[in-house]
């Protein structure tokens, strides 16, 4: 007799608070700002949200140059401080979508640098929140992916730490107990979203309970990417999916209990759909 399978969801999984704000702006400006209705990068890492926003007429402009007329949606993660203002000044319809706590990330690099500190940025360096937030840094920012990207001579400087919101809290306490000896002063902001907090928390809650896990998520969405990372050290049979289609029968061989978490870029849907298709392979 087959056992019956247990399905779990994690407690947090799904769109953040951000994501939601960024998307109603976007549904607004689809129906009553000047048009043509822009985001400068996708709005959100997801790609079938930002297929939906193309069926609504919001296109992906990859650079404000292509930007012309009508409105420019600055994406959650946010864009360079330079970039925005040349829209700006461009009269173009500026709607700023920037998540409140990259905005936050922004504001606190900017004070730092304007107070003496060489700017530091724990974060992966092409991704587009890193990028906007270096803006605001300061030419000779630093940006490190952890202690070993620190360099060596530091002794006489004065340091200000940010953070890439999507970060988690362990790299962060790694990185300033590497650093705080070694500099003349050590300035940290911690930056980290509370939602992405709460999703690697719960996260990694389920996956100590269960025998598989599927992590809903764009690849290029880096909140999404580190829940599986975090899932995978405690449960190595985590799988990182963008849809429901993706997941294969024998992933789920053997197991009596599969976990399902999800980036705060994913739409409950995509969830819904996920959790239909798991019982679908393994009723």
């Amino acid at each position: 007799m087959t056992e019956s399978l247990e399905i779990r969801v994690a407690q947090f999984a799904g769109f953040c608070w951000g994501v939601e704000r960024a998307l109603e702006i976007a549904r607004q400006a689809a129906a009553s700002a000047p048009k043509p209705v822009r985001s400068l990068g996708p709005l959100i890492h997801n790609p079938g949200v930002i297929r939906d926003l193309a069926g609504q007429g919001i296109e992906v402009a990859d650079r404000a140059e292509d930007i012309l007329s009508g409105t420019a949606i600055i994406r959650s993660h946010g864009v360079q401080h330079q970039v925005l203002e040349d829209l700006r000044t461009r009269a173009i319809n500026v709607l700023d979508a920037t998540c409140i706590f990259v905005k936050a990330a922004q504001e606190k690099a900017a004070r730092l640098r304007e107070q003496g500190y060489l700017v530091m940025i724990l974060g992966e360096p092409a991704h587009p929140e890193v990028l906007a937030i270096r803006s605001y840094a300061g030419a000779d920012a630093l940006v490190v992916e952890g202690p070993e990207d620190v360099p060596a001579k530091l002794s006489k400087v004065r340091v200000g730490l940010v953070v890439q919101t999507t970060q988690a809290p362990e790299r962060l306490a790694a990185l300033v107990a590497a650093v705080a000896p070694r500099v003349r002063e050590l300035r940290v902001y911690n930056t980290i979203c509370s939602a992405t907090e709460q999703r690697q928390r719960a996260a990694v809650e389920v996956a100590g309970a269960v025998d598989v896990v599927v992590v809903v998520g764009g690849r290029n969405s880096g909140n999404t990417t580190r829940l599986a990372d975090l899932c995978r050290a405690v449960q190595p049979r985590t799988y990182h999916v963008e849809s429901a289609k993706e997941i294969r029968g024998e992933w789920l061989a053997g197991s009596a209990k599969v976990g399902v978490t999800a980036g705060a870029s994913t739409p409950q849907e995509q969830i819904d759909a996920v959790v239909q298709r798991i019982r679908e392979l393994r009723p």
